[in-house]
């Protein structure tokens, strides 16, 4: 794909002036993407929102969707579609973790994840941006500490995802300024 070619993402995208909120958003991008129509989802919440390596702020957004949902991802911005059980980003069987510098210059974590799934023969890498997102979820959803170390206080995971947003975004917004 010309965009983002080889990496692993959840649907989403660019919000448009037609789209209310993220909701509209994902629910729109859902369906350019994956054919996944915006009335087969049951919208749960927004979970902390992320920056990404260009500092576009990105807000996930939670639903629940039929286990008989079959994709038909559009070749203009999908090259393939895959399921990974949400226990697997606590509980991996393939992880690491790599040393980043975000672009506020601070030194994180950055979980990478190899899925081996089965029905496409195939290993995919989930890493940045969606493993930390799909790490939350799964921290939210079962409650249990992960197999490896995470950033996150896990006696109260929402407040310390909020306030390592909030640090990142101050650090982001310093660095702008000072560079005027």
């Amino acid at each position: 794909l010309r965009r983002s070619p080889g990496q692993v993402c959840f649907p989403g995208g660019k919000s448009e002036a037609s789209d209310k909120d993220e909701i509209d958003t994902a629910l729109r991008e859902a369906k350019e993407e994956v054919g996944l129509q915006p009335e087969n989802v049951e919208v749960i919440c927004r979970l902390v929102p992320g920056i990404d390596k260009v500092n576009h702020l990105v807000t996930p957004v939670v639903g629940f969707i039929e286990d008989t949902f079959q994709a038909t991802p559009n070749p203009d911005e999908v090259s393939e579609v895959f399921v990974v059980p949400l226990e697997y980003f606590i509980k991996p069987l393939n992880y690491e973790a790599m040393s980043y510098k975000n672009s506020a210059g601070h030194s994180t974590r950055m979980h990478c994840f190899i899925y081996d799934d089965q029905e496409h023969k195939k290993s995919f890498k989930i890493w940045g941006l969606t493993a930390h997102f799909a790490v939350l979820l799964a921290l939210v959803v079962f409650g249990e500490k992960p197999t490896f170390e995470v950033d996150y206080d896990l006696d109260n995971l929402i407040s310390s995802a909020e306030d390592d947003f909030i640090n990142l975004y101050a650090s982001i917004y310093e660095r702008k300024k000072s560079n005027l």
